[in-house]
């Protein structure tokens, strides 16, 4: 093995090994009840975390395009629209949007 070889294998140890005992014990805790729903909520705030900057960065000369966007595909997802369907109707949405915007 050389030297890049071992670096790899540390790093990869170096990660697994926290991420893994957590794992083992985290089935033989009690939470309470405040702390589970804390812990259920924590894939939703990093998803939105990674999310909303992108929907405020889309086009730097319509900001306001990747809210509308986002707006859309939030009120379909709260009425439990099809994730395929909204999809294709915020694209809709936008495409009308971005076409409307040279008439103002």
């Amino acid at each position: 093995m050389n030297t890049a070889d071992m670096v790899i294998l540390g790093c990869a140890l170096v990660t697994f090994i926290p991420r893994l005992i957590p794992s083992i014990f985290v089935g033989q805790i009690n939470f309470s009840k405040k702390t589970e729903k804390f812990l259920d909520l924590i894939p939703y705030t990093a998803l939105s975390a990674l999310i909303i900057p992108g929907v405020l960065t889309v086009d730097n000369q319509l900001w306001y395009i990747g809210l509308i966007g986002a707006i859309v595909a939030a009120g379909l997802s709260w009425k439990k629209v099809p994730l395929g369907a909204i999809v294709i109707i915020t694209v809709i949405v936008l495409i009308t949007v971005y076409s409307l915007v040279p008439l103002f």
